[in-house]
């Protein structure tokens, strides 16, 4: 009996504590909603953070865009909000049988009497407003309405240049790194060289990560706060591309540098058919000793890394290189790569060739980014890029190969037609009559004919 007793008691306190856990999550929950009392501003802070990049308001970024380029975002946006309007091809169908959706998302058509009158045909090319805006203030105010009802998240972007000017781009999410930067030719028009790229930079953290092309420009941008100092910059970036361009440098590291500058083209290409044109990626073989920022801390310890395929591995104190006492350190699924500024006065590095580990969502210190400190700058190269080769695999080469072709457009066709043209027969070279290949001139001359005398 007093068994029992004790087992209801502690079923109570059970319960007890599971009313209070629930209860707390509940407040939590309250807590974490935004005020019912403040709808419009609330909006308004989403409406900035979701449609501009680079500017204090919306309605500053629309008037920066140019004018066909307000244009085509009018045209785009009236032609989604009349998508949105229309039936789908599974509610024609139910139409066409006579069905009516349960759900009366699709309302009955009207009655001939309750039709409104046709329109004319500047009203529907219009498409929801009743007359064609004329000044470019109608347009920017019809474009803040119409960004708001349409399905495809868009964004106007503001791209710094070298040169202290700016761009203004709309971008949406669907489209890459690779199409803005095209875009960016046409405005520009700048060559179209590969070194071309988009970075972000971070002035908070000192920070700065270039895209990569196969990126949708809209989902990293998405993680920045509203208030956020963070800018896009349009510049060449020669470290870009480079282990493609010299890929005996990150192959074959362990060599001494006088042979690796004998290579030939013949040669890089061998190494890359052999590193990427496989049904697998071979990633850099790289390790050695690197400097790590402790948590909170100013203190830079050396460790001894590894490189593999699915992150980073370090040698714990007193144990051996062997694959067997190796410590994941960190993977790279869920972090970016940065280049660092003047971490040498900022963290008390050893040296100024650091680079950062870090989720994309991150915008100011935090204990979950992850400092790393090379020797020198060369070190700094093989790290930075045989990283990214271990994230992004031949998506990277894909990339590569898009902007060579893009940078080059006649190139590929030029191979085409020489590996076309070697592939016939060259004529028979003959330098003497008998070696020509059809019948020998005849051996007398024609007669003239009746009435011409001979010459």
């Amino acid at each position: 009996m007093l068994l029992c007793e004790k087992e209801t008691e502690k079923m109570d306190n059970i319960d007890a504590m599971f009313s209070d856990l629930l209860g707390e999550i509940d407040n939590l929950s309250q807590s974490l909603m935004p005020p019912a009392d403040t709808p419009g501003g609330n909006n308004a802070l989403q409406t900035d953070r979701t449609f501009s990049i680079g500017f204090t308001d919306l309605n500053e970024s629309l008037k920066e865009l140019e004018d066909h380029d307000l244009d085509a975002l009018m045209a785009d946006l009236a032609s989604t909000t009349l998508e949105c309007n229309f039936p789908t091809d599974q509610q024609a169908d139910s139409y066409a049988n006579n069905e009516i959706p349960a759900s009366g998302m699709i309302q009955q058509p009207e009655t001939a009497a309750e039709l409104p009158p046709p329109s004319n045909s500047a009203e529907s090319s219009g498409g929801l407003q009743m007359s064609e805006p004329q000044t470019k203030g109608d347009k920017i105010k019809l474009a803040l309405e119409k960004l708001k009802e349409a399905k495809v998240r868009k964004l106007i972007v503001k791209v710094l240049m070298s040169d202290g000017s700016s761009k203004t781009l709309m971008v949406d999410e669907r489209q890459t790194v690779r199409e803005v930067l095209d875009t960016l030719f046409e405005k520009t028009h700048c060559d179209c060289s590969v070194d071309w790229s988009l970075c972000e930079t971070n002035p908070e953290l000192q920070i700065e990560r270039g895209f990569e092309d196969h990126e949708h420009l809209v989902e990293p941008l998405s993680a920045w706060t509203r208030l956020s100092e963070n800018n896009i910059y349009f510049a060449s970036r020669p470290q870009k591309y480079v282990m493609f361009k010299n890929p005996q440098v990150f192959y074959m590291w362990k060599k001494k540098k006088a042979c690796l500058s004998e290579i030939n083209e013949q040669a890089k290409q061998l190494l890359l058919q052999e590193h990427f044109g496989g049904s697998t990626l071979i990633v850099p073989d790289l390790e050695g000793t690197l400097y790590l920022k402790e948590d909170g801390k100013k203190v830079w310890k050396p460790r001894y890394f590894v490189l593999r395929a699915s992150g980073i591995y370090y040698v714990p104190k007193g144990k051996t290189k062997s694959s067997s006492d190796l410590v994941c350190f960190l993977h790279f699924d869920k972090v970016n790569i940065y280049n660092t500024k003047h971490f040498k006065l900022k963290y008390r590095a050893p040296t100024n060739f650091c680079f950062m580990l870090k989720h994309p969502c991150i915008q100011k210190e935090s204990d979950y980014i992850k400092f790393l400190c090379c020797e020198d700058e060369h070190t700094l190269l093989l790290w930075v890029n045989s990283i990214r080769i271990a994230k992004y695999g031949t998506a990277l080469y894909k990339n590569y190969q898009a902007a060579m072709e893009r940078a080059h457009p006649s190139a590929s066709h030029k191979d085409r037609y020489n590996s076309k043209v070697s592939t016939q027969p060259a004529p028979p070279k003959t330098t003497k009559v008998e070696d020509y290949p059809h019948e020998p001139p005849p051996d007398f001359i024609p007669p003239p004919p009746p009435g011409h005398t001979q010459v």
